[in-house]
């Protein structure tokens, strides 16, 4: 029998002596545990995406003396650990076995993803041999995230001889992606015929949040073993006649509680690994800083965490109480801050360039304009990190003002969708023990900016529910206005949301980066030219 640990961790990216550590702590556990090999995430040692790291050649210099220092610690067990590797004047995505103090194998990647947030050929070299390696009497054959995602080096890999096929990986999360990667996977063994074991890294890494949800499938495709999502743990996982056995399967996450938790680690990561002392929060009464100062209380603890209130002569009363009950469950520094002190003076200023001029929505946004402002300079002088409170529906029309709601330096809600804000904000509400953090008025009031009177979203945006099915099908399905309305949405709807759509890039290549949870959110995976003349068919 071959008792195998698969450790997902969280690595830093270039943080190599504490990656290094963490491989170790991993290791002397998963030998105490009886295990003969560890199996840790792509790139593990280095973290992953490096990114443009991986054009300085001081750093591959680094890694190498990274990954020997890392091979005279270990005894007792076979550790596998991804890493770049430089060969033969050549960079790559690889694998390397450390058995005894010894390297006794190396793989090289040799599918390199080009889509959606990857970019590898960038930076990598395609390796060509298939690497398989005999460890305690079984040949172990080894792939790296991609390669199992399409035909040819899953297969290689068993027509050299393997017997198990152990998979690293670096899989970003997107909603019910945990399923599409066990199906992928059962493609691949039921075109090898051997059991595979999929060990994912789990923390966030600026956009990106790894979800770990590590986990084992057997010959007949049947989930042996399943790590928690979001959280580092060490799987031990028996090979026994060409079966596999494990005790550890963790349930599979609803939706909300997938979402709920990538922001939750996502904001943990960021402002962590950053080095910010906290996080601060500009309320409003609305659902889209309740949701976002829930996720960072979640993410950080109620003592770093400080919301700010800043009421304009159009902010209702309701707005005002809903936020001093969520204040008051939750525990936050809270402060209030009235901006018509600040409205008057850039009135008094602006008056006599505005002559003539009808107000619009540019008193409207200097309102915004001052709210950032305000929340900037408590940054400035606290050393906290602004989030913002805009959602992807609103980002995706420009329904959000530049340099004023959308001041800040990480965007939690960016990939959520208002109709999932909703969700989501119930889901919260389902985990509280007492009172609900989330006031009852907030999820259920017309949502509104409040900067003029009687506003709500709906006077400038089509319902919610047909605004995220038109984003989500021009967007993440690239489907043409004409698919949109021949599938069923309205027209006029149609036509108005992809013109908003088209027009505000300009303001979302100046947006703070946000947590991507759904296949394509706005930032790396979408590139629109804000200077564009395209016309789409209707």
């Amino acid at each position: 029998m071959l008792r195998l640990a698969v450790a997902q961790f969280n690595a830093t990216v270039g943080d190599l002596t504490g990656n290094v550590e963490r491989i170790i702590k991993y290791a002397a556990e998963a030998k105490a545990r009886g295990a003969h090999i560890l199996l840790t995430p792509e790139l593990a040692l280095c973290g992953y995406p490096p990114e443009d790291l991986l054009l300085r050649p001081d750093f591959y210099r680094a890694c190498d003396r990274a990954l020997n220092d890392l091979a005279i610690r270990i005894h007792g067990i076979a550790v596998i650990v991804g890493h770049p590797d430089e060969f033969d004047g050549r960079c790559y995505n690889a694998a390397t076995v450390i058995e005894n103090g010894r390297k006794i194998a190396v793989y090289r990647k040799t599918r390199l993803p080009n889509y959606e947030v990857f970019d590898e050929k960038r930076y990598f070299e395609a390796g060509t041999e298939a690497c398989v390696v005999t460890l305690g009497g079984v040949r172990c054959g080894i792939n790296i995230c991609a390669d199992i995602w399409e035909e040819g080096a899953a297969e290689l890999t068993r027509a050299a001889g393997a017997e198990l096929l152990l998979v690293l990986n670096a899989s970003p999360c997107h909603l019910e992606k945990h399923q599409q990667r066990a199906h992928v996977l059962g493609e691949r063994i039921d075109a090898m015929g051997i059991p595979a074991i999929y060990c994912n890294l789990v923390g966030g890494q600026d956009e990106l949040v790894f979800d770990g949800a590590s986990f084992a499938l057997d010959a007949q495709k049947k989930c042996c073993m399943r790590l928690p999502s979001f959280e580092e743990a060490l799987g031990i996982v028996d090979f026994d006649a060409g079966s596999l056995h494990s005790e550890q399967l963790a349930e599979e996450l609803s939706i909300e509680a997938e979402a709920y938790q990538a922001l939750v680690l996502g904001v943990r990561d960021y402002i962590g690994k950053t080095g910010f002392k906290g996080a601060i929060i500009g309320l409003s009464g609305g659902i889209d800083s309740a949701l976002t100062l829930c996720v960072a209380v979640d993410a950080l603890g109620a003592d770093k965490v400080r919301a700010v209130m800043m009421p304009s002569p159009y902010t209702a009363q309701m707005s005002l109480d809903d936020s001093r009950e969520m204040i008051r469950v939750l525990g936050v520094r809270y402060d209030e801050i009235a901006i018509a002190p600040a409205m008057a003076v850039y009135g008094e200023m602006l008056d006599p360039l505005f002559v003539g001029l009808p107000a619009d929505t540019t008193e409207e946004n200097i309102q915004a304009r001052i709210r950032g402002n305000i929340l900037m300079a408590i940054s400035n002088k606290t050393g906290s990190l602004v989030l913002t409170t805009g959602n992807k529906s609103e980002m995706a029309v420009g329904y959000c003002t530049l340099y004023g709601d959308m001041a800040g330096g990480f965007a939690v809600i960016k990939d959520v969708y208002k109709t999932l804000v909703y969700r989501l904000s119930r889901y919260r509400n389902t985990l509280c023990q007492g009172d609900p953090v989330i006031p009852e008025n907030i999820i259920v009031r017309p949502p509104s900016a409040e900067l003029k009177p009687d506003q709500t979203d709906q006077d400038s945006l089509p319902p919610y529910e047909v605004l995220d099915a038109i984003v989500r099908a021009y967007m993440e399905e690239d489907r043409s206005p004409r698919e949109i309305i021949a599938a069923g949405l309205p027209e006029d709807a149609v036509r108005r949301v992809v013109r908003l759509l088209r027009i505000a890039e300009y303001k979302r290549r100046q947006a703070p980066i946000g947590i991507r949870i759904t296949a394509r959110g706005f930032g790396k995976d979408w590139r629109y030219p804000i200077t564009n003349r395209y016309p789409d068919e209707f």
